[in-house]
Protein backbone atom coordinates (compact mmCIF):
# COMPACT_ATOMS: atom_id res chain seq x y z
CA UNK A 1 0.00 0.00 0.00
CA UNK A 2 1.40 3.42 -1.00
CA UNK A 3 1.60 6.53 1.15
CA UNK A 4 -1.45 8.80 0.67
CA UNK A 5 0.70 11.96 0.63
CA UNK A 6 3.80 11.23 -1.49
CA UNK A 7 2.26 8.27 -3.36
CA UNK A 8 5.77 6.82 -3.79
CA UNK A 9 6.88 5.00 -0.65
CA UNK A 10 5.25 2.07 1.07
CA UNK A 11 2.92 3.08 3.92
CA UNK A 12 4.20 1.95 7.31
CA UNK A 13 2.07 4.20 9.55
CA UNK A 14 -1.67 3.55 9.54
CA UNK A 15 -4.01 5.92 11.34
CA UNK A 16 -7.71 5.37 11.96
CA UNK A 17 -10.23 7.88 13.25
CA UNK A 18 -13.84 7.13 14.12
CA UNK A 19 -15.99 10.23 13.80
CA UNK A 20 -19.76 9.97 14.22
CA UNK A 21 -19.81 6.34 13.20
CA UNK A 22 -17.66 6.93 10.08
CA UNK A 23 -14.20 5.44 9.87
CA UNK A 24 -11.46 7.50 8.23
CA UNK A 25 -8.09 5.92 7.49
CA UNK A 26 -4.77 7.52 6.56
CA UNK A 27 -1.77 5.49 5.41
CA UNK A 28 1.65 7.18 5.51
CA UNK A 29 5.26 6.30 4.83
CA UNK A 30 7.75 6.90 7.63
CA UNK A 31 9.12 10.11 6.08
CA UNK A 32 5.69 11.70 5.58
CA UNK A 33 4.60 10.61 9.06
CA UNK A 34 7.67 12.33 10.57
CA UNK A 35 7.09 15.42 8.42
CA UNK A 36 3.51 15.58 9.71
CA UNK A 37 4.63 15.22 13.31
CA UNK A 38 3.05 11.81 13.90
CA UNK A 39 5.98 10.86 16.13
CA UNK A 40 5.38 14.06 18.17
CA UNK A 41 1.89 13.91 19.76
CA UNK A 42 1.87 17.66 20.47
CA UNK A 43 2.45 18.63 16.84
CA UNK A 44 0.25 16.02 15.20
CA UNK A 45 -2.96 17.14 13.58
CA UNK A 46 -5.10 14.31 12.26
CA UNK A 47 -7.58 16.91 11.00
CA UNK A 48 -4.82 18.37 8.84
CA UNK A 49 -4.06 14.98 7.34
CA UNK A 50 -7.67 14.02 6.75
CA UNK A 51 -8.79 17.38 5.40
CA UNK A 52 -5.94 18.21 3.13
CA UNK A 53 -3.46 15.36 3.04
CA UNK A 54 -0.77 17.98 3.32
CA UNK A 55 -2.64 21.20 3.87
CA UNK A 56 0.21 22.70 5.82
CA UNK A 57 2.64 21.82 3.02
CA UNK A 58 0.39 23.53 0.46
CA UNK A 59 0.19 26.66 2.57
CA UNK A 60 3.89 26.65 3.43
CA UNK A 61 4.85 26.38 -0.24
CA UNK A 62 2.53 29.24 -1.20
CA UNK A 63 3.89 31.58 1.48
CA UNK A 64 7.54 30.48 1.51
CA UNK A 65 10.02 33.00 2.83
CA UNK A 66 8.49 33.77 6.21
CA UNK A 67 5.51 32.97 8.35
CA UNK A 68 2.47 34.86 7.15
CA UNK A 69 0.19 36.25 9.85
CA UNK A 70 -3.39 37.47 9.40
CA UNK A 71 -3.44 41.25 10.02
CA UNK A 72 -6.89 41.08 11.65
CA UNK A 73 -6.71 38.15 14.05
CA UNK A 74 -3.00 37.25 14.04
CA UNK A 75 -3.66 33.68 12.91
CA UNK A 76 -0.65 31.85 11.41
CA UNK A 77 -0.10 28.79 9.24
CA UNK A 78 0.84 26.86 12.35
CA UNK A 79 -2.51 27.76 13.93
CA UNK A 80 -4.30 26.51 10.81
CA UNK A 81 -2.28 23.30 10.85
CA UNK A 82 -3.19 22.58 14.48
CA UNK A 83 -6.89 23.40 14.31
CA UNK A 84 -7.76 22.76 10.67
CA UNK A 85 -9.71 26.05 10.73
CA UNK A 86 -9.05 29.70 10.00
CA UNK A 87 -9.36 32.48 12.56
CA UNK A 88 -11.52 35.08 10.77
CA UNK A 89 -12.92 36.02 7.34
CA UNK A 90 -9.76 38.03 6.56
CA UNK A 91 -7.70 34.82 6.86
CA UNK A 92 -9.23 33.63 3.58
CA UNK A 93 -7.63 36.60 1.81
CA UNK A 94 -4.36 36.39 3.71
CA UNK A 95 -3.84 32.69 2.99
CA UNK A 96 -5.70 32.67 -0.36
CA UNK A 97 -2.85 31.36 -2.47
CA UNK A 98 -2.25 28.28 -0.32
CA UNK A 99 -5.94 27.65 0.29
CA UNK A 100 -6.80 27.60 -3.41
CA UNK A 101 -4.74 24.49 -4.08
CA UNK A 102 -6.02 22.87 -0.93
CA UNK A 103 -9.67 23.53 -1.81
CA UNK A 104 -9.20 22.19 -5.33
CA UNK A 105 -8.03 18.88 -3.92
CA UNK A 106 -10.81 18.71 -1.33
CA UNK A 107 -13.73 19.89 -3.47
CA UNK A 108 -14.76 20.06 -7.10
CA UNK A 109 -13.70 23.70 -7.36
CA UNK A 110 -12.99 26.88 -5.47
CA UNK A 111 -16.38 28.58 -5.80
CA UNK A 112 -19.45 27.64 -3.77
CA UNK A 113 -22.43 26.93 -5.98
CA UNK A 114 -24.92 25.82 -3.35
CA UNK A 115 -27.31 22.92 -3.37
CA UNK A 116 -30.87 22.42 -4.52
CA UNK A 117 -33.12 19.51 -3.50
CA UNK A 118 -33.16 16.82 -6.20
CA UNK A 119 -36.91 17.19 -6.76
CA UNK A 120 -36.55 20.92 -7.49
CA UNK A 121 -33.24 20.84 -9.36
CA UNK A 122 -34.40 20.52 -12.99
CA UNK A 123 -37.17 23.16 -12.79
CA UNK A 124 -34.96 25.59 -10.86
CA UNK A 125 -32.05 25.13 -13.26
CA UNK A 126 -34.32 25.60 -16.29
CA UNK A 127 -35.84 28.73 -14.74
CA UNK A 128 -32.42 30.15 -13.93
CA UNK A 129 -31.18 29.50 -17.48
CA UNK A 130 -34.34 31.09 -18.94
CA UNK A 131 -33.87 34.19 -16.78
CA UNK A 132 -30.23 34.49 -17.83
CA UNK A 133 -31.20 34.23 -21.51
CA UNK A 134 -33.91 36.86 -21.12
CA UNK A 135 -31.51 39.17 -19.27
CA UNK A 136 -28.95 38.87 -22.08
CA UNK A 137 -31.65 39.63 -24.65
CA UNK A 138 -32.80 42.61 -22.55
CA UNK A 139 -29.25 43.97 -22.35
CA UNK A 140 -28.85 43.53 -26.10
CA UNK A 141 -32.18 45.26 -26.83
CA UNK A 142 -31.22 48.22 -24.64
CA UNK A 143 -27.82 48.45 -26.36
CA UNK A 144 -29.61 48.55 -29.74
CA UNK A 145 -32.04 51.13 -28.31
CA UNK A 146 -34.98 48.84 -29.10
CA UNK A 147 -36.97 49.99 -26.09
CA UNK A 148 -40.24 48.27 -27.04
CA UNK A 149 -38.48 44.90 -27.10
CA UNK A 150 -36.64 45.80 -23.87
CA UNK A 151 -39.92 46.65 -22.11
CA UNK A 152 -41.47 43.35 -23.25
CA UNK A 153 -38.45 41.39 -22.01
CA UNK A 154 -38.40 43.32 -18.73
CA UNK A 155 -42.06 42.42 -18.15
CA UNK A 156 -41.43 38.77 -19.01
CA UNK A 157 -38.52 38.61 -16.54
CA UNK A 158 -40.63 40.28 -13.86
CA UNK A 159 -43.48 37.81 -14.46
CA UNK A 160 -41.17 34.81 -14.20
CA UNK A 161 -39.62 36.10 -10.98
CA UNK A 162 -43.03 36.78 -9.42
CA UNK A 163 -44.38 33.37 -10.46
CA UNK A 164 -41.46 31.56 -8.91
CA UNK A 165 -40.58 33.93 -6.06
CA UNK A 166 -40.47 31.11 -3.48
CA UNK A 167 -38.14 29.00 -5.60
CA UNK A 168 -35.75 31.83 -6.50
CA UNK A 169 -35.25 33.09 -2.96
CA UNK A 170 -34.53 29.63 -1.55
Amino acid sequence: MLCMICKQNEAKVHLTQVDGGKIKKVDLCEDCAKAKGVDDPTGFSLADLLLGLGASQEMAQATAGGETRCPTCGFTQADFKKSGRLGCPECYQTFAEGLEGLLKTMHKGTHHTGKVPHAAAPPVRALHERLQLLQRRLDHAVARENFEEAARLRDEIKGLKEGFSGVLTA
